[in-house]
């Protein structure tokens, strides 16, 4: 394969991180007439930028391809909500946030998070490319820009004069394939003084817990601390403060201002996770190349339980249908042989079926009427709310897997 380079620093890439075969698009679901027809699958392989120490994928659709009409909606799960609303009661505190203040949200979704920013009437925006997602976030009343972020963008907000106090970007750094572009937006659009957050999956957590089932086509690079100061530094931007938080199975919040602003000096956390992640060999390409026997382990491990189960005569069905759960069911070969059919509280999915699996997808009640005697737990990132909504399965004996970092029944 013809090496392509670093989306970042344009360096050759070389240096696989792991080889997860052939995809569809994680959140292609399938209405059921469209199951006799081709479905496109893509090569799914990762690789570490030897320069940058950026790991990303090879770009095989256009963005507008994924994003124009989209199927996730952010509102549908109560921990996000509850983890958007925690947020905004911390900004608005951190930074003084009031009625004179604006925020802008970079893809803003259905508003799940802007909605409370809106509750406390601090003034803001949301720019979002999925038009079907925008609408419901304008129900909300909240204003939604529907279009794709980056340099362009940033700069015709700024000159209609559209200045942000904070700018925030959740679990939208991953699915950008030009990243220089879309971060070069960021400080057009920010006061002098003002501060940018962005949240991400921590790639060391991916690695360490064998979180493979995050990567899909949607997401373009995945990010250690390391690889993105380098980005935002490029950019006129530095990293001044970051937290560890829980979502997505670990993930990091950055908070950034201008360079040019030294009001902030750069805080231990940052110093320490920096020491952290170098020391654990984020800065060598040996350290990424390990992940993939792992990876191969996670995939038997499900399998010889799946397998068992399924000889002794349990009937196993799915909790979810997210876009990991695509990316764990396709890697591990898991169709209606292992899984009779999954359930997902988005009303979007109902009555479609999984990409490549061609699993079905039902409203959750459907798992009280088949009473099975395993429950997969897809969206294991959420592995607690999900138990406790479930926990009435108890009565008829139903246990649950985790399958992830290895197949776990709790």
């Amino acid at each position: 394969m013809t090496a392509f380079p670093c989306r970042f620093c344009e360096t050759p890439l070389t240096d696989r991180v792991v080889d997860l075969g052939m995809h569809p698009l994680c959140e292609s679901f399938l209405p059921e007439d469209q199951l006799d027809q081709m479905e496109p699958f893509y090569p799914l392989n990762v690789w570490v930028c030897p320069s940058c120490f950026l790991v990303q994928l090879n770009e095989y659709v256009e963005p507008e391809d994924i994003f124009t009409e989209y199927a996730y909606f952010s509102s549908f799960s109560t921990s996000w909500l509850q983890h958007a609303e925690d947020y905004v009661a911390k900004m608005a505190d951190r930074l003084g946030l009031g009625s004179d203040s604006m925020v802008v949200e970079l893809a803003s979704n259905d508003g799940y998070l802007l909605q409370y920013f809106v509750e406390r009437d601090i003034p803001c925006l949301g720019i979002e490319p999925a038009a079907n997602v925008a609408k419901d976030a304008v129900k909300r009343g909240v204003p939604t820009d529907v279009s794709f972020f980056g340099e362009q963008k940033g700069r015709s907000l700024a000159e209609q004069g559209t200045m942000a106090d904070l700018v925030l970007g959740n679990n939208v750094l991953a699915q950008v394939p030009d990243l220089n572009d879309f971060v070069a937006g960021m400080p057009l659009i920010l006061k002098p003084g003002g501060t940018v957050t962005i949240e991400f999956p921590h790639l060391m957590k991916l690695l360490d817990e064998n979180q493979f089932d995050t990567i899909y086509h949607e997401h373009y690079c995945y990010f250690s601390l390391v690889s993105v100061e380098a980005i935002f530094a490029r950019h006129g931007m530095t990293i001044f403060d970051v937290d560890e938080i829980w979502t997505h199975g670990g993930s990091l919040r950055i908070y950034a201002r201008h360079t040019a602003d030294d009001s902030r000096p750069v805080a231990d956390a940052v110093l320490e996770l920096r020491a952290r992640e170098e020391a654990a060999g984020y800065r060598d390409v040996a350290t990424y190349a390990a992940f993939e026997e792992r990876v191969r382990e996670t995939k038997r491990s499900l399998l010889e339980m799946l397998s068992e189960l399924k000889r002794e005569g349990k009937t196993i069905v799915g909790y979810g249908a997210p876009g990991k759960g695509n990316t764990l069911l396709n890697y591990c070969g898991v169709r209606t042989d292992f899984l009779d059919f999954t359930v997902d509280r988005n009303p979007y999915k109902h009555g479609r079926y999984l990409p490549g699996t061609h699993i079905p997808i039902f409203p959750p009640e459907k798992i009280d009427e088949v009473k099975p005697d395993y429950i997969l737990i897809l969206p294991w990132n959420f592995k607690d709310e999900i138990l406790e909504q479930m926990k009435h399965a108890r009565e008829w004996g139903a246990q649950f897997i985790v399958p992830i970092p290895v197949a776990t029944v709790v």
